[in-house]
């Protein structure tokens, strides 16, 4: 803070006084930063449709937001010299075809266009495992589908952090980076990268195999040690964890429902100045205590480019610490009402002129709208659609005689407008993953068990047609389902039933772990491929009948 300056007069008679030397202003105590960071972005190069395309502003008002082109204006009119630009996970994976028929270079490549510096890494991050994550981060071809038009990949311009992703073999060895060191407006920032120890149960686990997730208090506290062994005691956490927040509390209340992204945030050691936050989707900041009673910031910016978190901050020069009075968080909308930022507007045209011919082809058509729309079985008609699909597609090879799908895998509906015209581009915008399908044998007894297993869970999944259950709503978890039929007939607790899913069930994904105990595996086709020809063979599609489950008092 600089000085005050004042005006001396000379004492005398009445005249003109010279006025006297000023004195030299002091040099200033602090040092201001600034961060602006981003989380859950998804490769949302193209400004997001329907619900994901909206968010409440600060005035209460629902209003467009999001894509990068105007993500790109916002964040160019926030920035100023003091100002680096980070991230918390999920950057990548679960795109749109823009980004994803690319492996994703698309987005990594805005990303560093938009100046980021460092991101934590997130689940959707190992969509692909941790080889192709590498060499996201790293560069080079892809080792199946080559280089994309743009050429060969030089790799991203920004850090990829995870402080608590290890090797299995060597749990003490780190397999990414865990902390980056940023020199900001002259002062260092150190920042830690954390992805939800969660991870394994959420993502492909042949891509992981050779990994595990550590607590991330644990791994936050070891970084947050070696960093002011270092002597960089302003710290951020980047951390792709989250909680959930209740509505119609009180505008100056924190709405955050404590979970595990709260659990993250208390147990952080108190040398962590702020932490930002990812995977839940939300928008909040709140003010919370550290483990020594100090005031501590806790952020998230929703998903998809439709908000811009900016942090501010005063390093003081002497301590080279975070002046935590100075701390002020807020969360700025991505507005629609400016102009789009014309060189990454043109970026972006560029990358969906390339992928225009795949995305527009037609695969099919349906006679009305496929929603996730679940009933009160919990079934959908698109997730029941899909589930046939994938008994199509195994049941040559695979031996297959029922499917399940995942709903948290259904990432969009099918809408019949204009035309009912089913284009592969929304096709893949409905199935983005890239999964693998197979087929694997489980006894009555075990697939008894994994339907069980939904209510514990509590993810239903989506049944083929040749596949029926009664569950009582009132029986205890665990004893919910009974008479099970494959095609009409009494599925017994020895018989062998060949059960097809994709390889992110298969391998016990959403805690899913009876999945595991299945034999004798067969893959089979991607899941995007098997849906794109089920529409070939059996268009138009209508929806199809969600009563595959009956529900019971």
């Amino acid at each position: 803070m600089t000085a005050a300056t004042f005006l001396l007069l000379a004492a005398g008679p009445p005249a003109v006084a010279a006025p006297a030397a000023s004195k030299p202003a002091k040099p200033a105590k602090t040092v201001p930063v600034r961060l602006i960071a981003i989380n859950d972005f998804h490769g949302n190069l193209e400004p997001p449709t329907g619900s994901g395309g909206r968010i409440v502003n600060e005035a209460g008002q629902t209003v467009d937001a999001g894509g990068a082109a105007f993500m790109a204006t916002h964040l160019k009119a926030m920035a100023d010299e003091n100002t680096t630009v980070v991230a918390a996970g999920d950057l990548i994976g679960g795109t749109p075809l823009i980004s994803a028929a690319y492996h994703d270079e698309p987005t990594v490549e805005l990303l560093g266009k938009l100046g980021l510096d460092v991101s934590s890494v997130g689940n959707h991050e190992f969509d692909e495992g941790y080889g192709e994550l590498l060499r996201i981060m790293k560069g080079g071809c892809h080792k199946v589908d080559g280089c994309s038009p743009a050429g060969r990949w030089r790799g991203a311009e920004y850090d990829y952090l995870g402080a608590n992703v290890r090797f299995k073999k060597a749990p003490e060895l780190p397999a990414l980076a865990p902390f980056s060191i940023k020199k900001v407006n002259g002062v260092k920032v150190g920042f830690i990268g954390l992805v939800t120890k969660t991870t394994p149960s959420i993502v492909t686990a042949e891509g992981i195999k050779d990994l595990t997730f550590v607590d991330e208090i644990e791994a936050a506290n070891r970084s947050s040690r070696a960093l002011r062994l270092l002597g960089v005691k302003a710290q951020v956490v980047l951390v792709h964890e989250g909680d959930q927040i209740a509505t119609g509390q009180s505008p100056d209340a924190c709405p955050v429902i404590a979970g595990a992204g709260s659990r993250i945030v208390q147990g952080v050691s108190a040398d962590i100045d702020m932490v930002v936050m990812g995977h839940s989707h939300q928008a909040y900041v709140c003010k919370t205590k550290d483990p020594a009673g100090q005031d501590r910031y806790v952020s998230q910016g929703s998903s998809f480019g439709r908000v811009l978190t900016q942090l501010d901050f005063q390093v003081d020069k002497q301590t080279k610490d975070v002046v935590r009075s100075s701390v002020a968080v807020d969360n700025h909308v991505v507005t629609r009402d400016v102009p789009a930022d014309p060189e990454i507007g043109t970026f972006v045209q560029t990358w969906k002129d390339r992928v225009a011919e795949v995305a527009n082809r037609q695969v099919g058509s349906i006679t009305a709208d496929l929603t996730r729309q679940a009933a009160p079985s919990g079934e959908s008609p698109l997730g029941n659609l899909i589930a046939d699909a994938q008994l199509e597609a195994t049941k040559t090879g695979g031996n297959a005689e029922v499917a399940l799908m995942n709903p948290g895998g259904v990432r969009a509906d099918l809408t019949f407008a204009p035309d009912g015209v089913v284009t592969y581009g929304e096709t893949f915008t409905v199935q983005p993953f890239n999964n693998l399908m197979q087929v694997v044998t489980l006894t009555g007894a075990q697939l008894d068990a994994l339907l069980e297993q939904q209510y514990q869970v509590n993810r239903v999944l989506q049944p083929s047609a040749s596949l029926t259950y009664t569950v009582s709503s009132s029986a205890a978890v665990g004893s919910k389902v009974s008479d099970i039929k494959i095609n009409g007939t009494a599925v017994t607790e020895t018989q062998a039933v060949r059960v097809a899913a994709n390889n992110f069930l298969v391998g016990g994904g959403d805690g899913f772990s009876v999945f595991t105990q299945g034999t004798d595996l067969w893959s089979g086709p991607l899941d995007i491929d098997a849906l794109v020809s089920y529409f070939g063979a059996h268009s138009p599609a209508a929806p199809p009948a969600v009563d595959r489950v009956t529900v019971v008092p």
